[in-house]
C-alpha cells in the first residue's frame, strides 16, 4: 500500500497524520503487512492515549509494540474517567474492549487491580460488567492491592471531578474534546453517547446507573469489529446509512464476515477495489455489491465450518492476539489450521507446516459459478488449496532450526530465508510476469533430479510468492532457478549448523575462568542471548545472532553488549580484491546492522539492561566458517585483516 512520502514523520507530532495510512488499510492482512514497514514502538509511544486506542481498534498490534498499546489504552481508559465521568467513560471502555482481545482484555483488567484503579473505574460500569463476565473475566477474580496512603486523596480528587463531569456541557474544552471523539467511534458507540447524554440532561445528580443502550455482541463483540467493511473511512460501521442497519447486520452473518476478514483471499480485494469516498453508505449498485460479497463470504464460512464451527474460531481468534495475527498472514489456510488446533497456534503452526489438504474443516465444493463479484469471491474463497502448496508450506522444512526459548521463532527463521535469498548470487529468472506465468513450476512435475526432494514444494511456492510480489511491483529480482534456490537452501542449513556450534561454542567458552577465555575475556558474567531483535533507524529490525550482555552491576553506566555475527560462506574460490571488496562488504553490513548504538527489542532483557532500550555497542566480532570454505592464499589474509579493519573500525573478523 503506498504511503505519503517521509510517512511517519514522529517529529511533527500529528496523530492524525500518523494514524492515516493504517485507517485506508482494506483488510487485516494490510494493516499487520503495514506495521513491517515502521518502527511500531516508536509510532505507538509518538501517538496521544486516544490515537493509540484508535490504531489497537484495528487490529493485532505487533508484539514489540503490544505493551505500549496495553499502557496508553489504561491511560486512556483512568483519563477518560476522570475527565468525562463515568457514565461518558463506560461506552469508551466498551469500545476498547470490544476491540481487544481476550489476553490484551486480562493485562489491562491486571494492570488496573495492580494500581488499585479497578474498582474506581470498570467496577463503577454495569454494561462493563456484563461485557466481561459474557467472556470469562469477572471482576472479582482480579483482586486489587492493599490501601495506600496516596489513595485517600486520589479517591478524593476523583470524586470531585466525577460531580464536575456530569454537567460537560457547561465545560466547553471538554465538551468540544468529547465531541471530536464522538464523531470517530463507530454510529453505535456514537448512539450510545447521545443516549448517555439525554438521560444525564433529565437526571442530573440522580444516583444510579444511566442506561447506556446495549451492543450485539456477535457483530462488535469481536477484534476488529467491522473496522474493513467500508473501507477508507476508519469508522467501520460509520457508513452504513440507518435505514439499513439493521437488515444488514442479520443478513451478513457478523462471525462469518469477520473470519472472511481475517482470511483474506479476493474478497478482501474486492471490497477494497469498491471502497468509496468517505461518508458513502451502502445505498446504489457498489453498496448492493458490497453486501452481496459479504453475504457471500458469510454463507462460504459457514459451509465450510458450520455455524457452531465458525462461531468457535471466532472465539478462537478473539482469544488472543497471536492467533488473531496468525491468521490475518494466512490467511484461509491458517484459519482453518487454527480451527484443527483448537485455538493452540503452535500446533496450528505445526499442522500447516505438514500441509496436509482436505481434512476436517476443509473447503468444501459446490459453490458454483457465475457473474457478478459474489460469485468470484465465494470461488476464491472456497478453492481447496490441495493443487497448490499453502503460503506457509515453506516453514516446514525449516522445523529444525526451530527453538523458540532462544528466539529463533517461525517468523524469524522466515526473515532470515528473505535476507539470504536477496544475497543469493545464483541465476535467475527473468522479472517478465508473462514468462514466469507461462513456466510455471507444479508440484506434479519437478524437473530431472529434483524428484522426491522436499525442497521441490517449497520450491514452488517460492516460485508463486514472488511471481505475487512482481505483479504488485514490490520484488526487484527475479526468482532464483532451481538449481540456484537449492544451493541458496543448503547454503542457509549449513549456516544455521554453523551458528548452533558457536553458540555452544560460546556457552562453553563462558562457564571457563575469565583469564582462559577465548571470546568472552572481557565479560565477568556473560548473558548469551540469540537470535535478538535489534532496531537501528538506518536498517529497521534485525535478528543479531547473537548478543552477549554483561549480567553484573553498572553503576553510572550502561552494561557491557557485544555482538557475533556467523558467516558460512564459501570465500575459497575468491582470491585478491574481490575478496578484500566481500570481506569489507561484510564487515560493514556486520556494522551497520549490529554495531554502534541499538536499541534492544526483547523485552526480557531490560533488568539485564537496567531498563535502558538504547545501549552502545563495544565490539561487533564477524566469524567466518573456516576449513575448506576458508581463503587458500593464507599469507596474504593478513593483509587482508587490516583492509577490513580500515574499513569496518569496531568490527573484530575471526576464521572458526
Amino acid at each position: 500500500m503506498a504511503v505519503p512520502a517521509g510517512w511517519p514523520d514522529f517529529s511533527s507530532g500529528d496523530a492524525e497524520a500518523l494514524l492515516a495510512p493504517f485507517l485506508r488499510c482494506a483488510s487485516p492482512a494490510e494493516y499487520v503487512a503495514l506495521q513491517q514497514r515502521v518502527d511500531m514502538p516508536r509510532l505507538v509511544e509518538a501517538l496521544d492515549d486516544w490515537g493509540a486506542v484508535r490504531l489497537g481498534a484495528l487490529g493485532p498490534v505487533r508484539a514489540d509494540a503490544a505493551g505500549i498499546l496495553l499502557r496508553k489504552r489504561v491511560s486512556f481508559l483512568l483519563a477518560v474517567t476522570e475527565r468525562y465521568g463515568v457514565f461518558y467513560a463506560e461506552v469508551f471502555t466498551l469500545y476498547v474492549l470490544h476491540t481487544a482481545h481476550d489476553d490484551e482484555v486480562d493485562g489491562l483488567l491486571r494492570y488496573l487491580a495492580r494500581d488499585k484503579q479497578l474498582g474506581q473505574t470498570l467496577g463503577l460500569m454495569p454494561e462493563v460488567h456484563e461485557e466481561l463476565a459474557g467472556r470469562g473475566m469477572a471482576l472479582s477474580a482480579y483482586p486489587e492491592r492493599g490501601e495506600r496512603a496516596g489513595d485517600v486523596l486520589r479517591g478524593l480528587g476523583r470524586a470531585a471531578r466525577d460531580a464536575l463531569s456530569t454537567s460537560l456541557a457547561s465545560d466547553g474544552a471538554r465538551y468540544s474534546e468529547l465531541s471530536a471523539r464522538r464523531e470517530q467511534l463507530p454510529v453505535p458507540y456514537q448512539e450510545a453517547l447521545n443516549e448517555v447524554e439525554r438521560a444525564l440532561a433529565w437526571r442530573h445528580f440522580a444516583p444510579g446507573s444511566v442506561v447506556v443502550g446495549s451492543f450485539d455482541a456477535a457483530t462488535f463483540g469481536v477484534p476488529l469489529g467491522f473496522a474493513y467493511l467500508v473501507a477508507g473511512t476508519g469508522q467501520g460501521l460509520a457508513s452504513l446509512s440507518r435505514g439499513q442497519y439493521e437488515q444488514a447486520t442479520r443478513e451478513l452473518a457478523p462471525a462469518a464476515v469477520v473470519v472472511g476478514l481475517y482470511a483474506g483471499g479476493r474478497g478482501i480485494r474486492a471490497l477494497s477495489e469498491t471502497r468509496g469516498a468517505p461518508g458513502i453508505g451502502l445505498g446504489g449498485a457498489r453498496g448492493l455489491r458490497r453486501l452481496a460479497v459479504l453475504q457471500e463470504m458469510g454463507r462460504q464460512w459457514e459451509t465450510r465450518l458450520g455455524v457452531e464451527g465458525v462461531r468457535e474460531l471466532l472465539r478462537d481468534i478473539r482469544a488472543r492476539r497471536e492467533a488473531a495475527h496468525f491468521v490475518a498472514v494466512g490467511g484461509v489456510d491458517a484459519a482453518l489450521a487454527l480451527r484443527e488446533a483448537r485455538g493452540d497456534v503452535a500446533r496450528a503452526q505445526a499442522w500447516l507446516s505438514q500441509a496436509k489438504p482436505q481434512r476436517s474443516g476443509s473447503p468444501v465444493g459446490g459453490t458454483g459459478k457465475g457473474a457478478g463479484t459474489g460469485a468470484s469471491v465465494a470461488e476464491d474463497t472456497a478453492r481447496p488449496t490441495s493443487k497448490r502448496p499453502l503460503g506457509t508450506e515453506r516453514l516446514g522444512s525449516l522445523d529444525a532450526w526451530v527453538d523458540e526459548q532462544a528466539g529463533l521463532t517461525r517468523e524469524v527463521l522466515e526473515a532470515r530465508l528473505v535476507w539470504v535469498e536477496l544475497d543469493a548470487e545464483g541465476p535467475r529468472l527473468p522479472r517478465d510476469v508473462a514468462v514466469l506465468e507461462r513456466q510455471r513450476p507444479t508440484l506434479e512435475a519437478p524437473p530431472p533430479g529434483a524428484e522426491g526432494n522436499p525442497l521441490w514444494g517449497e520450491y514452488v511456492a517460492y516460485r508463486e510468492e514472488r511471481l505475487g510480489e512482481l505483479k504488485q511491483g514490490k520484488a526487484v529480482e527475479g526468482p532464483l532457478r532451481w538449481e540456484g534456490y537449492e544451493r541458496m537452501r543448503g547454503g542457509f542449513a549449513r549456516g544455521m549448523a554453523f551458528e548452533r556450534l558457536m553458540v555452544e561454542r560460546l556457552r562453553v567458552d563462558a562457564a571457563r575462568p575469565r583469564a582462559e577465555r577465548q571470546f568472552l575475556g572481557d565479560f565477568d558474567r556473560p548473558c548469551i542471548e540469540r537470535s535478538v531483535g535489534v532496531w537501528k533507524q538506518s536498517s529497521g529490525l534485525r535478528f543479531a545472532d547473537v548478543l552477549v550482555i554483561e549480567d553484573g552491576p553498572n553503576v553510572g553506566r550502561p552494561p557491557r553488549v557485544e555482538t557475533f555475527s556467523f558467516k558460512s560462506r564459501d570465500l575459497s574460490r575468491l582470491k585478491g580484491n574481490p575478496l578484500v571488496a566481500k570481506m569489507i562488504a561484510d564487515a560493514r553490513e556486520a556494522l551497520g546492522y549490529y554495531g554502534e548504538t541499538l536499541d534492544i527489542r526483547r523485552s526480557s532483557l531490560q533488568l539485564l539492561l537496567h531498563q535502558v532500550r538504547e545501549v552502545p555497542v563495544r565490539r561487533v566480532r564477524l566469524i567466518y566458517e573456516g576449513g575448506p570454505l576458508k581463503p587458500k592464499d593464507a599469507d596474504a589474509m593478513k593483509a587482508f585483516m587490516i583492509s577490513v579493519r580500515e574499513n569496518a573500525p569496531g568490527v573484530e573478523v575471526l576464521f572458526q
